[in-house]
């Protein structure tokens, strides 16, 4: 599986850094399989951080083996137990079991904003789950211990137009 990072830099050594804001899946290395959602986030970072390049790093993770070996948490889709367990991270209170990796959508910024409306309490987890199943979700795959770093091998890198 061919995975991306869009940042401002080269990363050929995936670490566990400290976020300085509560992320969908926690602590961890977000990558996806998606690498228009990379290039246009590397694009933000670089412009956020005011340096550096617009850079998506390529990895290859040997999925069969990676599965086998961490534990995993998967959503296959914008479902209950998705939506409850993105809320307890984005609010800073998920105090659940610590998985290696997680792999599932990601609250991008168009799905953001239903998911405030939702956080707000101006919208039903029903009537949330109902607005996602018509938005084109992106996958997220986060890396969430130094186990898991292990399984992700660097590929390369590409500089991204601005």
């Amino acid at each position: 599986m061919l995975l991306y990072h869009g940042t401002n830099q080269m990363v050929s050594k995936p670490k566990l850094i400290i976020q300085n804001r509560f992320l969908d899946f926690g602590f961890g290395f977000y990558t996806t399989t998606n690498k228009a959602q990379a290039t246009n986030f590397s694009k933000k970072v670089m412009i956020r951080r005011k340096i550096g390049k617009a850079i998506v790093n390529v990895y290859h993770l040997d999925e069969e083996r990676a599965l086998q070996a961490l534990d995993v948490l998967r959503f296959d889709y914008a479902n209950e137990k998705w939506l409850d367990f993105v809320s307890l991270n984005r609010a800073g209170e998920y105090t659940g079991r610590q998985y290696d990796c997680i792999i599932g959508p990601v609250a991008d910024d168009d799905v953001y904003r239903t998911f405030t409306l939702y956080t707000s309490g101006l919208l039903t987890k029903e009537q949330t789950l109902a607005a996602l199943k018509v938005k084109n979700l992106y996958d997220q795959v986060v890396f969430a211990t130094e186990k898991s770093l292990t399984y992700l091998k660097f590929s390369g890198s590409l500089e991204e137009e601005y």
